[in-house]
């Protein structure tokens, strides 16, 4: 069963959840978790400091509001536009992400919060 989690960027509180992998479960269970964003394109990435490998749920295929595990950087990657890789309306990550979780809230938001350095995700 999905994990309710919190994702906090410039005190604006989205709702999201965890999904129950193995790579989702081990994010979870380090939560809270505080970083500095980076951007690319209409996605954020940050460093949460796990290291996974590539799961079952390894893909390109990405959706708007999707979060993903990208082990080269041991980041979270949460999409909510076009990225650089982009040829469509969906985002395309730069290599293979997990797939663990996705935004209960729309992820159109996300795209006020450019600019922002810091986020945190907590559990619910």
């Amino acid at each position: 069963m999905p994990e309710k989690i919190n994702i906090i960027i410039d005190g604006k509180k989205l709702k999201a959840e965890l999904f129950d992998t193995q790579c989702g479960r081990k994010i979870y269970q380090a939560l809270p978790i505080e970083s500095t964003i980076n951007e690319w394109g209409d996605e954020f990435y940050f460093s949460i400091g796990i290291k996974m490998p590539l799961d079952e749920t390894a893909t390109t295929k990405v959706k708007v509001g999707d979060i993903g595990y990208w082990p080269p950087g041991e980041a979270l990657a949460i999409f909510f536009g076009k990225t650089p890789l982009s040829t469509g309306e969906d985002p395309i990550p730069a290599s293979e992400v997990n797939i663990v979780g996705r935004l209960i809230d729309d992820p159109l938001i996300l795209k006020t919060l450019k600019g922002a350095r810091k986020i945190k995700i907590e559990k619910e």
